[in-house]
């Protein structure tokens, strides 16, 4: 039988495998991590718990955090990152920001000089926690071995109760080297952060219900903060139970399905038409896990001013922070929405409306050239949405016209399966979040729908596909442009051409300053994406007829392995609607 000093001296630990045991015993089972000088002994923890813990090497740091996103906005569960100091450290900074616009449960630990020498400009040392102060929902520079327990169960509690956000936490080589005895219960000292989840009064949810009975127009206006709370099926419930037309944010889609009667799919400067107008002329609008973001409002005296506004979001200081809300609700939406359901009945006389609402659906549908005999990037999507409805599929978007494309034409059914940088709108997002949604849903298909633009600065994680064995597939709509800032050109400049072509400098005549054929494509193909994606091991292909574009879809989803399908698009098809940038409703464009 072992002594009280044996029993004493087991319990003795390294700060790095404290913190790694942490991870462990708080769910993580893949973290991100690529290391460096100052995050070695986190690392050598990493491989004495690698039976209990996986470790995915990206080839970028950024591509790790994403990859991170990725695990997290397709589980609900937080997302880990490791890096070295400085440089590494710093190649999180995007991603760090990213998560934090958009509500992501994560937790980013960074590697630090030794204490001694903090403040000297030793060698990679970057002071994270004043570079990512306002990008966090909290940080630590971990100061103390002691400290190390604590700090991780506080960060993983704040990234993800209330509204869910990034967590930094920096750890000096010295900390993560030094020893101590642990203390596994020591309590959490988070003096002013607010623990317990706010909850709508009864009085609020009988005012809601009220004004729902007394509408005759209302509309539901919904976001990420529902799919953050868990709340799809209790929404779904409410639609049914109320039969009021529901528009989504770009970070709400799959909340609803867009194949229902009452959807009425995406808002916004890029949203359907048929959606905006109903905003517009509704009584009533119930906006559920929303911040009125400017690429929803456009102007913000104009947005919904007919209408009595309802606004419900965990977050207090997202309520009357855009727009002014008449009724006001700070409280998990979740539990709103359950509370409601159990008293609610429908709007008195909702029949003219809905029939207005579905005639807006039929007048203004998304559409395309439907005879152009190429291949346009609205039809790549509707045939992989048509080819995938029936099987587990998650898609991942870069950002630009492809993101938006995505959004508008593939056909979603269930939350956490649409990952799109919305907040920020990071480009390379696409193929390392792929990266993360596939390590964590390891039997589904996991699409990147991608622009040649975004794909090309994430590109390197097809090396950490390939090696890891994450069979990821890439849509790759390639027209050789910056897509959404030659649309702008196009729309604001002129087609003045400002360094949005890709290709080969000499070759700008093919980037079509002055072509009018609004279908033209770009002469000469750069770069040479299947053989690239080959190089790295992973299959590839490319497609530029639209009789062939079905069968290279198939190849791709059946391929053993991850997968990059070229597609040869033009390069001036425009998103459309568009309402543009501060301009209302009325001024959209539809063709």
């Amino acid at each position: 039988m072992a002594t009280a000093d044996q029993k004493r001296a087991t319990s003795v630990m390294t700060g790095a495998d404290i913190l790694v045991k942490s991870l462990v015993e708080h769910g993580t089972e893949v973290i991100f991590a690529y290391p460096g000088g100052c995050s070695m002994p986190m690392h050598q923890s990493l491989t004495r718990y690698s039976d209990r813990l996986r470790t995915i090497l990206p080839r970028h740091e950024q591509g790790g955090a994403f990859a991170a996103q990725g695990l997290a906005r397709s589980t609900g569960k937080p997302g880990v990152v490791m890096a070295t100091s400085g440089p590494g450290a710093t190649n999180l900074v995007t991603a760090i920001a990213d998560a934090k616009l958009d509500s992501i449960p994560m937790v980013a630990v960074t590697g630090q000089v030794p204490t001694p020498v903090i403040g000297s400009d030793a060698f990679q040392e970057t002071p994270m926690v004043e570079v990512c102060r306002s990008i966090t929902k909290h940080h630590y520079l971990v100061t103390d071995v002691r400290d190390v327990a604590r700090v991780m169960k506080e960060a993983f509690h704040v990234a993800t109760t209330g509204r869910p956000g990034p967590v930094l936490v920096d750890m000096p080589k010295d900390v993560q080297l030094d020893s101590c005895e642990v203390d596994w219960e020591v309590p959490m000292d988070l003096p002013g952060y607010k623990v317990i989840t706010p909850h709508a009064q009864p009085e609020q949810i009988r005012q809601i219900a009220a004004a729902i009975k007394h509408s005759k127009r209302p509309m539901l206006y919904c976001g990420g903060g529902v799919i953050a709370a868990d709340g799809a099926e209790a929404l779904r419930k409410l639609v049914d139970l109320t039969g009021i037309p529901i528009t989504m944010t770009v970070m709400g889609l799959g909340l609803y399905p867009n194949r229902e009667d009452l959807s009425m799919d995406m808002l916004g400067m890029h949203g359907s038409a048929y959606a905006n107008y109903a905003v517009r002329d509704c009584d009533l609008l119930l906006a559920f896990g929303v911040r009125f973001d400017d690429r929803v409002t456009g102007k913000l005296s104009e947005f919904a001013k007919n209408a009595k506004i309802i606004h419900v979001d965990i977050d207090a200081s997202e309520l009357n922070k855009n727009k002014v809300a008449h009724i006001p609700v700070c409280s998990d939406v979740k539990f709103a929405i359950d509370e409601l359901n159990k008293i609610v009945e429908p709007p008195e006389g909702i029949g003219p409306w809905v029939k207005q609402c579905s005639d807006l659906k039929k007048k203004y549908p998304y559409s395309y050239d439907e005879n152009f005999d190429g291949i346009l990037q609205q039809h790549a999507i509707r045939e992989l949405s048509d080819l995938t409805q029936d099987r587990e599929t998650y898609v991942s978007v870069g950002v630009g016209q492809h993101q938006m494309w995505a959004a508008q034409f593939y056909q979603f059914s269930r939350p956490r399966t649409w990952m799109s940088s919305s907040g920020l709108g990071t480009m390379g997002f696409g193929l390392p979040c792929a990266m993360g949604i596939q390590a964590a849903n390891p039997d589904a298909l996991v699409v990147d729908i991608d622009g040649d633009g975004s794909f090309q600065m994430n590109i390197q994680e097809l090396a950490t596909l390939h090696c890891e064995d994450l069979p990821v597939k890439v849509l790759l709509l390639n027209n050789q442009h910056l897509g959404m800032v030659v649309q702008w050109e196009d729309r604001f400049e002129k087609s003045n051409r400002a360094h949005t072509y890709l290709g080969p400098i000499g070759h700008e005549e093919a980037s079509g300053t002055g072509v009018t054929d609004s279908h033209a494509y770009v002469a000469q193909r750069y770069p040479h994406f299947v053989e690239i994606a080959k190089g790295y091991g992973c299959g590839a292909a490319t497609v530029s007829k639209k009789s062939d574009l079905r069968g290279a879809l198939e190849e791709m989803i059946s391929y053993d392995g991850p997968f990059v399908l070229d597609v040869s698009v033009p390069y001036q098809e425009h998103v459309l609607p568009m309402i543009p940038s501060g301009h209302t409703v009325d001024d959209m464009i539809l063709e």
